[in-house]
């Protein structure tokens, strides 16, 4: 699975992930007069959180991709950004006193060696801490409504989005797996609004992440049937979308 251009990436997930951000942010307890490193950034939602409270020379990010990577530093001049993934950072031990990754774990290729190397670049009694939609059936998360749309036609394509850090214990397990120990899990949860059901479906079309991937492989008339399946799960009417995420925070 690919992305496309940042900026779609950004009007499919942003408008959810940007909220989440703060409260993952208060939820690390992210302060002043810290170092952070905020690990597969995208295209900078919680980077921009972590520049607010500690100042843009006391935050860094890594981003495997080039877009990305475009994107954030454009949006941040003067941002360290570089290339990396999270199973191997590009930093000495030690360097952060706090490493987030924000809605990353689940594309990971070796969940539980990405965060321990989050803690192998975090100082001894620093901070360490990732956050992943809820993506068990059911959930109240960004495309749970559209989950529960395909599924009624392809339940096997929804059950295969089931990806590492989704369910609930899931980060605990990682965390623990990395070695470290007295890891304090939850739920963050916060409320988007939505103008309409359109403003909802539109980004599904701009073919960002495994939702949009599998949008624009439909044809017409699917994609048409899978929007109305969709409406009828969501409010007429602006309404508010409550989206959920599993977070994990540890102390090295």
């Amino acid at each position: 699975m690919a992305f496309t251009a940042a900026d779609f990436y950004d009007r499919f997930m942003g408008r959810f992930s940007q909220p989440l951000a703060h409260a993952f942010a208060d939820r690390a307890e992210v302060r002043a007069g810290q170092r952070a490193l905020d690990v597969g950034c995208g295209p900078g939602a919680l980077t921009g959180v972590l520049i607010e409270r500690l100042g843009i020379d006391s935050v860094e990010a890594v981003e495997p991709s080039p877009q990305f990577r475009e994107s954030v530093t454009h949006r941040f001049p003067g941002l360290v950004v570089r290339d990396g993934t999270a199973e191997h950072l590009p930093h000495p031990d030690d360097t952060f006193d706090v490493a987030l990754a924000q809605l990353v774990v689940h594309f990971m290729t070796d969940p539980v060696a990405g965060i321990a190397e989050l803690a192998r670049v975090t100082r001894p009694g620093g901070t360490v801490g990732a956050a992943v939609w809820d993506l068990t059936a059911g959930a109240h998360g960004p495309v749970s409504a559209f989950h529960a749309a395909v599924a009624e036609t392809q339940p096997e394509w929804v059950a295969s989005q089931l990806k590492p850090g989704g369910a609930q214990g899931d980060l605990g397990r990682i965390f623990r797996s990395a070695g470290l120990g007295q890891v304090r899990e939850s739920v963050l949860t916060t409320q988007v609004a939505m103008a309409s059901f359109e403003d909802w479906w539109e980004p599904f079309l701009l073919g960002a992440g495994p939702a949009g991937d599998y949008v624009l492989g439909l044809t017409e008339q699917a994609r048409d049937d899978l929007r109305e399946r969709a409406r009828r799960l969501l409010p007429e009417g602006a309404f508010d979308l409550r989206v959920d995420a599993w977070c994990a925070i540890a102390t090295v």
